[in-house]
């Protein structure tokens, strides 16, 4: 076990594709299938919020949408969203997430005193609060209670995605992808039906992902994804994970809404962030499922405190111990089964807790002999901990519940319990059928149809594994047949597990021995207690719609799932009825939250930023491009010949410039127009460089730095006249660039006459590399002289080019002889063909971003992987370009004490001595050690294979790098699996002293 996560197993996660996220600013790790609750857990981290009224520390609770504490704002800027639920928000790499309502911080939350004020703020505060002696001084405690209300806060910036609308229709839809609805699906599917399967979840099985159980000789999961790829190879059948149907309407039509786009760090232009999609479906088949409840305990709102189900399905499906020494609790079957789970997942399960007196022989014997401590006839009486479980203490109990033998603590980080499974009637109940309370199995069951819908499988109180197949199996089919098809009912798929759950749910296994002064929470999220219950109980409020509201209970994010039946239960006990006669609250639309953009669609207005090609898109993708996004731009990655991987295409691209010439498509690069009196005075002030002793017709290469004295960007600008400059920015940073210049000419020297005009989509540029790159530029340049002494390096003209005006400079990105080509826009595809026709004879080829990237690697130029916001220009080895001899932005701050400390990380080269590259983001260390590689002392930035020398090279910033040269160091990259032997070396590796681009 490395942390958390377990050494194997995890059926859900690729333990091949890690990922990074950052939880409240700290850098975390997990893989692609993980949870964002998963990962936590895999990550040692138990508290992740606070509650609403106490400020509670709160942990993961739940492993779906049951999930009452772990609320997180998940993503940045407009994306920011509130109220995630950690237990469903995929992971994905850069993923931000952040605890909320707490302030200064998680560990430390000041409104935390709330707490020590409980006996104030009780149920029915806020009405006594309105409406008593004190509600003529709501003008003086509103401010404070509204900005206390809420969890956690919209970001009130415009929402950056796009949402749509869609329509659908079927003769069967199936809602669930669990045992049962996988069955009826495939049931419907075969008879010809129109089916369409929709599953909230990424992956398909439901609890299949908790159960270690076998279908038809397969591991559960892998049936279910059998299952799925043999509907999907019925045309007449639609799967749709990451789908919530969340509501029921009349005459058969249901919301749903899809999750396009959560789940990818990247998010496609073309795609919306939702979809909502409204049903109109002949028969449906309603295969929800059951929510685990929980055992209500003293102390059960300590982090740490899990429902049992949600830690055998962390253990099997993500390969994540939720702790190291976990205590099962609880008087069903299912207890035992999740505890045996994780012991078969190699969990160090301490022990099981049941308050039956005669536990089934099987399980306990399994469970001795996986080493588990068994104790029948006992129940956990309290949890002891404050931001984690640190025991459980337990007592012998009778059949009554009550203690007869002296209190055990037992040594204890996590308390898994479960008094058993519920129906999820949500949708049911919605669709008009009021749930049927079975008094005998205590849960509720769906009342009778009013719209065409059938249940399946544990929604309506079926919990065998094999008797949810068999049930779905009948479903599907009799769904079929009275949407008018004719089915044949199919073998049941055979299971190793014949058990039938039905132990009746027992949510309070025993009192506390501490009384009053217990501590026993029934909604986690709105801190309602039983005390709450039993004061509006004694207050008159004995109503189960009085009782939500006058407690609060049930009215939280999660709407209740695993709060609603426990307060009903110990409301009908107080009221001496039965929880028949007590009654349920109405189970409304949404069944789980809805984006407001999923409902509006595209009426939003336009809020997507529109996607940005360049003039010769068009000519790339005819070509084999592989298009990639650089910044708003789609820009070819490599030009593809039949058979070629990546390493191949770019490596012969690379080689072909070095040997003869290759031309790149550059319009994206920033260009901004600077014009005015004082343009030279202006740029002498944003670069760190000279400027205003440029020539007419030559070009510069410059810095911009930051306040700070960090790199910000760099780039070139030609000075066209006395009063007019082309700069040229990176792709990425064109659009802060200019916001930058715009805000110091508006606000630091409003006094400057100078004009900027942002020119990126007026010019299409390319640029010319290689030996013979003049010798094809002379074919199509006219009245410019391009030889060495017209054109000289980082000399501009201007003239015509292919009979299109035009602009020609002598820059060099690879280290080559290089001319950057600048026509009109709507020039730019003629004259890029018109280059590759003159350039024909000497095999010009075009050349990608992954090329361009290696060329410039070999030359050791930096860009965007180095200029990342942490390094100088002397980290960099251009220190050269800071000017001694006028002020810039950040020139104060680049002599700090940190800034020139000689241990500070430097720009090097790596060689690697062996056959395998260098992967980006590896430490640098000195150990040879796979298991113990030491401190870093650095980290690789950028990649490639270099076609000059023959091996795989990278850049890379280490401590004290320029002392380096010449040492052998190490790439480490545990995560992956690599630990490469590397020579420090100059970060110029090829031409260094730049005489091939003088020629």
């Amino acid at each position: 076990m490395s942390g958390y996560r377990l050494g194997s197993g995890g059926a859900l996660v690729d333990r091949d594709v890690p990922l990074s996220f950052t939880f409240d600013g700290k850098s975390l790790r997990g893989y692609s299938g993980d949870t964002v609750a998963s990962a936590l857990l895999a990550s040692g981290i138990r508290v992740v919020g606070r509650s609403f009224k106490y400020h509670r520390p709160r942990g993961i609770f739940s492993c779906g949408p049951e999930e009452p504490n772990a609320l997180l704002t998940i993503g940045e800027g407009g994306r920011a969203e509130p109220n995630a639920r950690a237990t469903t928000a995929e992971l994905h790499d850069r993923l931000v997430a952040v605890s909320q309502n707490r302030w200064p911080s998680l560990d430390f939350d000041v409104m935390a005193v709330n707490g020590m004020l409980s006996p104030v703020f009780t149920a029915g505060f806020y009405y006594k609060t309105f409406m008593g002696p004190t509600r003529g001084a709501w003008h003086v405690y509103e401010h404070f209670i509204r900005r206390a209300a809420g969890m956690g806060a919209a970001s009130g910036k415009p929402d950056p995605d796009r949402y749509e609308k869609s329509h659908m229709f079927c003769d069967v839809l199936v809602v669930g992808a669990g045992a049962a609805g996988l069955s009826a699906a495939l049931a419907a599917a075969r008879s010809g039906a129109r089916v369409v399967l929709m599953d909230e979840n990424a992956h398909p099985g439901g609890w299949l992902q908790a159960t270690t159980g076998r279908i038809n000789g397969l591991p559960a999961l892998e049936w279910a994804r059998a299952t799925v790829a043999a509907l999907r190879a019925f045309p007449n059948a639609v799967v749709m994970s990451r789908t919530t149907v969340y509501g029921y309407y009349d005459q058969n039509q249901l919301g749903a809404v899809e999750r396009v786009t959560d789940h990818l760090s990247e998010k496609p232009a073309h795609l919306p962030r939702h979809r909502h999609w409204t049903i109109r479906a002949t028969e449906v088949v309603l295969a929800t499922g059951a929510i685990e409840q929980p055992v209500l305990v003293d102390g059960n709102d300590v982090p740490g405190v899990m429902l049992a189900g949600a830690v055998s399905r962390y253990a099997v499906g993500y390969g994540v111990a939720a702790g190291r020494r976990p205590v099962f609790f609880g008087g069903n079957d299912g207890v035992w089964e999740a505890a045996l789970a994780c012991a078969d997942a190699g969990i160090a399960v301490a022990a099981v807790v049941d308050p039956r007196a005669q536990p089934p022989h099987d399980l306990a014997a399994a469970c001795e002999a996986a080493g588990i401590t068994a104790r029948a006839g006992s129940a956990v009486v309290r949890i002891a901990g404050s931001k984690a479980v640190s025991a459980v203490e337990i007592a012998k109990v009778d059949a009554g519940g009550r203690i007869t033998g002296q209190t055990e603590t037992l040594a204890a980080d996590i308390c898994a319990t479960s008094a058993g499974w519920m129906p999820a009637v949500h949708l049911h109940s919605q669709a008009g059928s009021r749930p049927v309370f079975d008094d005998e199995r205590g849960i509720f069951l769906p009342g009778e149809p009013r719209e065409r819908w059938r249940s399946a499988g544990a929604c309506q109180g079926i919990f065998g594994l094999a008797a949810c197949l068999a049930d779905g199996e009948s479903a599907g089919l009799a769904a079929a047949e009275a949407a008018g098809f004719t089915g044949e009912k199919a073998q049941v798929p055979a299971t190793d597990d014949s058990r039938e759950p039905a132990q009746p749910l027992h949510l309070r296994a025993v009192d506390s021995p501490r009384g009053d002064k217990a501590k026993i929470f029934i909604d986690q999220q709105h801190d309602v207690t039983a005390g709450d219950v039993i004061l509006a109980h004694r207050e008159g409020f004995r109503s189960v719609e009085h009782l939500k509201r006058y407690t609060t209970l049930g009215m939280a994010t999660d709407q209740g799932k695993t709060s609603n039946v426990a307060g009903l239960s110990m409301m009908a006990a107080l009221r001496g009825d039965s929880i028949a006669a007590v009654g349920t609250t109405t189970f409304r639309a949404p069944y789980t939250p809805v984006a407001l953009g999923a409902l509006g669609g595209r009426e939003a207005g336009r809020h997507i930023r529109p996607l940005r090609r360049t003039p010769m898109h068009d000519w790339h993708v005819g070509n084999r491009a592989e298009m990639m996004p650089a910044g708003a731009w789609e820009r070819p990655r490599v030009y593809y010949l039949p058979g070629e991987t990546l390493e191949q295409a770019y490596v012969r691209e690379a080689r072909m410039v070095r040997q003869s010439v290759g031309i790149v498509d550059v319009s994206t690069l920033g260009k901004i127009d600077v014009q005015g009196p004082d343009a030279a005075a202006f740029l002498d002030r944003v670069y760190t460089n000279m400027f205003s002793t440029l020539a007419v017709g030559k070009a510069r290469y410059g810095l911009m730095l930051r306040d700070d004295g960090m790199l910000f960007d760099d780039g070139t600008s030609w000075r066209l006249s006395e009063t007019r400059y082309l700069m040229t920015t990176t792709t990425a940073n064109a659009g802060p660039v200019m916001q930058w210049l715009e805000f110091l000419l508006a606000t630091e020297w409003p006094d400057l006459k100078v004009h900027l005009t942002s020119v990126t989509d007026v010019w299409a540029g390319m640029a010319l590399a290689g030996p013979n790159s003049r010798k094809v530029l002379e074919r199509v340049a006219e009245g410019i002289d391009v030889s060495g002494e017209g054109l000289p390096h980082l000399g501009v003209r201007e003239g015509v080019i292919a009979g299109r005006p035009g602009m020609v400079a002598r820059l060099s990105f690879s280290g080559e002889l290089a001319y950057e080509v600048y026509v009109p826009a709507r020039f730019g595809l003629e004259t890029w063909e018109a280059l590759l026709e003159a350039g024909r004879e000497f095999d010009i080829i075009p050349y990608g971003l992954e090329a361009l990237g290696t060329l410039r690697i070999e030359k050791g130029h930096v860009a965007g992987a180095e200029l990342d916001g942490r390094t100088t220009a002397a980290d960099l080895g251009l220190g050269g370009l800071l000017s001694k001899k006028k002020d810039f932005i950040g020139k104060q701050m680049v002599s700090r004490e940190g800034l020139v400390d000689a241990s500070r990380l430097k720009l090097v080269g790596l060689v690697s001595r062996e056959e395998q590259g260098i992967r980006i983001g590896s430490q640098i260390v000195r150990s040879s050690s796979r298991e113990s590689p030491g401190p870093s002392i650095g980290h690789v930035t950028s990649n490639a294979y270099s076609p000059a020398l023959g091996k795989y090279i990278a850049l890379a910033l280490v401590e004290r790098g320029s002392e380096m040269h010449g040492q052998a160091v190490y790439a480490a990259d545990p995560v992956r699996g690599r630990h490469v032997s590397v020579d420090v070396r100059d970060a110029h590796f090829f031409d260094p002293d730049g005489s091939r681009m003088h020629v």
